[in-house]
């Protein structure tokens, strides 16, 4: 029987990762990337070397080797969904990382810069929200979690992918999210919402903070809700050099992924060795 992928799969392919309590994003991730690939067979059969040969298209047209191992996971799920296994393929090989492009790191000043040019726009929700993000760590698809009664709790209790933590809300940001819930007549619930009451979505969230870039001054490659958290853990680490509390507190299952939230830039690294002194 010809292996061939439909729209309807697609979409069962969804209602299985959201009943197995995986994030929205990582629902519209992989449903997007087995969207490309059944784009570019053109109606082809689904076969192991069709998978590979999509793999090798992937590093041709200039994708990163991490961005082509997120697909292959993708891809390689959807697989085991469809009763495929045999035609999954195996991810690039990459060697660990020692820094981090410094182009992507977003910086104390920076993220002052940012809050501060919110502010200065009137525009103090996103100001607040970006501030409750960097000084929690939470991802942004944990931001519903914050809530009027978390507030005046002083701590949030996460549930997300199958699992429950709890994280500590600190007395200042506490007593700022209190007054703006009275001041936008917030009595319980999400405290991030939009005009018409709603949550805000992943989406815009993305969009208001880039929009941000031009009066921070701060390139907008750095300018995303993920690095607000990246940030937060390095001031983290810095506090208390414990990086098994800060994978609790980030809600990571491993602490190598925790790690890699500490790995320092070029420019950092390119320090340390000027201070070995090993060149007369």
């Amino acid at each position: 029987m010809e292996r061939r992928i439909t729209a309807s799969q697609i979409a069962d392919f969804g209602r299985c990762l959201f009943q197995e309590e995986r994030s929205a994003g990582t629902i519209d991730k992989y449903l997007r990337d087995v969207g490309q690939f059944a784009a570019w067979l053109a109606d082809a059969e689904v076969t192991k070397e069709t998978a590979a040969a999509w793999k090798e298209h992937l590093l041709v047209q200039g994708c990163g080797p991490s961005t082509v191992n997120g697909k292959i996971a993708a891809l390689n799920a959807f697989f085991r969904f469809a009763g495929w296994e045999h035609c999954a393929v195996r991810a690039l090989k990459l060697q660990r990382r020692l820094f981090r492009d410094s182009d992507r790191e977003l910086t104390r000043e920076e993220y002052g810069r940012l809050t501060a040019a919110a502010q200065g726009m009137g525009r103090e929700r996103l100001a607040l929200l970006i501030e409750t993000i960097c000084a929690t760590g939470v991802r942004v698809s944990e931001v519903r979690f914050i809530t009027v009664e978390a507030v005046r709790a002083g701590k949030a209790e996460i549930s997300l992918k199958g699992k429950i933590r709890t994280i500590l809300l600190p007395g200042r940001l506490c007593r700022k999210l209190e007054k703006y819930a009275r001041k936008n007549k917030i009595a319980s619930g999400e405290i991030f919402l939009t005009r018409s009451g709603k949550p805000l979505s992943r989406k815009q969230i993305w969009a208001e903070m880039k929009g941000l870039c031009k009066a921070a001054a701060v390139e907008p490659s750095k300018v995303f809700p993920h690095n607000l958290r990246h940030l937060f853990a390095r001031c983290f680490y810095r506090a208390c050099r414990d990086v098994a509390k800060l994978a609790d507190v980030l809600g990571h299952s491993s602490m190598e992924t925790t790690r890699l939230y500490l790995i320092s830039t070029g420019a950092e690294h390119a320090r340390t060795l000027e201070r070995l002194r090993l060149v007369s």
